[in-house]
């Protein structure tokens, strides 16, 4: 990932979802000019790590899809998530 040239764009290009792309576009436009490094490393950051997710999402559904087991250590969530308010538990 360290090849990539990071420029507005890319960050953009690279955030996937249009409501963070925004987000991006409206701190970078404005920030002052002293702070136009710090919002820009802030985004790269974030634009680096949305893509290794994506990445490693990727990796995950391929060995889903030959019917492996996933690697790691996962726990089901799912009981703790479906109890908490406003879940939809139950609901048709």
């Amino acid at each position: 990932m360290g090849e990539i040239q990071w420029t507005i764009e890319r960050i953009y290009e690279a955030l996937g979802s249009p409501d963070l792309a925004q987000r991006f576009l409206a701190e970078i436009n404005r920030a002052p000019a002293h702070e136009l490094l710090t919002v820009f490393a802030k985004w790269e950051r974030i634009a680096k790590n949305t893509l290794l997710a994506v990445e490693r999402a990727r990796e995950l559904v391929a060995f889903d899809e030959r019917g492996e087991q996933l690697p790691g250590e996962w726990v089901d969530a799912t009981p703790r998530i479906l109890d908490q308010p406003g879940s939809t538990r139950g609901a048709a």
